[in-house]
């Protein structure tokens, strides 16, 4: 079991869960608790990203190791785990800006939203973690500075 991608799983875990426990926190009414909650949970989500991208360009990806015949499968599922991340990441910031800023009207909008997309995302990161190191062994990892350099 790899470490880097071990820990930065956890993290995205952690913060799914803190999301689940913000909005449980602000449905009861307990804004301060809530707020706190969720920028514990943005700044998990903080963690695993930049575990993820300093392990993406110094150790680099691992590619599926599992077998061939389902290869296509986990691509299209890591594809659509890609565009979940990416839209909850934006969502995420988004939401937090309008929290932070007090616009409360149009947070409570789009706030249950991201939630949605973050569990989902998360959820979908867990299963590529699964798949990639722990279901299968893990295919070949190339450093991304070394596929730009050469070497």
């Amino acid at each position: 079991m790899p470490i880097l991608p071990t820990i930065s799983t956890f993290f995205i875990i952690l913060s799914a869960v803190l999301v689940a426990i913000g909005w449980r926190l602000i449905i009861k009414d307990k804004p301060k608790a809530h707020k706190k909650t969720m920028i514990a949970a943005a700044i998990s989500a903080l963690v695993f990203f930049i575990i993820y991208v300093s392990r993406t360009a110094f150790i680099g990806n691992t590619s599926f190791g599992g077998p061939e015949s389902i290869e296509i499968y986990y691509t299209i599922f890591l594809i659509f785990h890609i565009i979940l991340a990416t839209t909850g990441a934006i969502f995420g910031v988004v939401t937090i800006t309008l929290a932070l800023k007090r616009k409360i009207r149009i947070h409570r909008k789009i706030g249950p939203v991201t939630s949605v997309i973050w569990f989902f995302s998360a959820i979908t990161g867990v299963m590529v973690y699964l798949l990639l190191y722990i279901i299968y062994d893990g295919g070949k990892t190339t450093s991304m500075l070394k596929a730009i350099l050469g070497g």
